[in-house]
């Protein structure tokens, strides 16, 4: 009886040992967030004024950061691109981005608006105005 419990036990742990522990959906990972809606709203910004460039080379830095921080967390690579690439999250994010801009005053009927507040992120030196030098 006792040698079978054992065997038991030991089944359920092997069985059990490879286990991960369950990880929260990346969309509530408030850091990787919030990083990729900086970079999408300095997207947004760069493409809406001309007096506005990308910051490239620091935005593809910051996502590689963001990228190993998620696999730090214990993400795969698959569960990180599958949240990149949703469209359901795409349209979270973008609906994220579109408050944060209004909230800012930023007008879509106003192009010039995306500048006031392009321009005003880089000298705050924010992690959206870090993505965005002025030409």
């Amino acid at each position: 009886m006792i040698k079978r419990a054992f065997a038991a036990l030991a089944v359920v742990m092997a069985a059990t040992a490879g286990t991960a522990r369950a990880l929260p959906p990346l969309s509530q990972q408030s850091e990787i967030n919030t990083g990729l809606l900086a970079i999408g709203i300095a997207d947004e910004v760069r493409k809406q004024c001309d007096r506005i460039a990308p910051r490239m080379l620091t935005a593809f830095g910051y996502l590689q950061t963001l990228q190993s921080k998620a696999a730090d967390m214990g993400y795969s690579r698959a569960e990180i691109d599958a949240y990149v690439t949703s469209a359901e999250e795409k349209a979270k994010m973008r609906a994220r981005g579109e408050a944060v801009l209004a909230a800012a005053g930023v007008r879509r009927d106003a192009p010039d608006t995306f500048c006031t507040y392009g321009l005003a992120e880089i000298a705050k030196g924010s992690l959206i105005g870090s993505f965005l030098r002025a030409r």
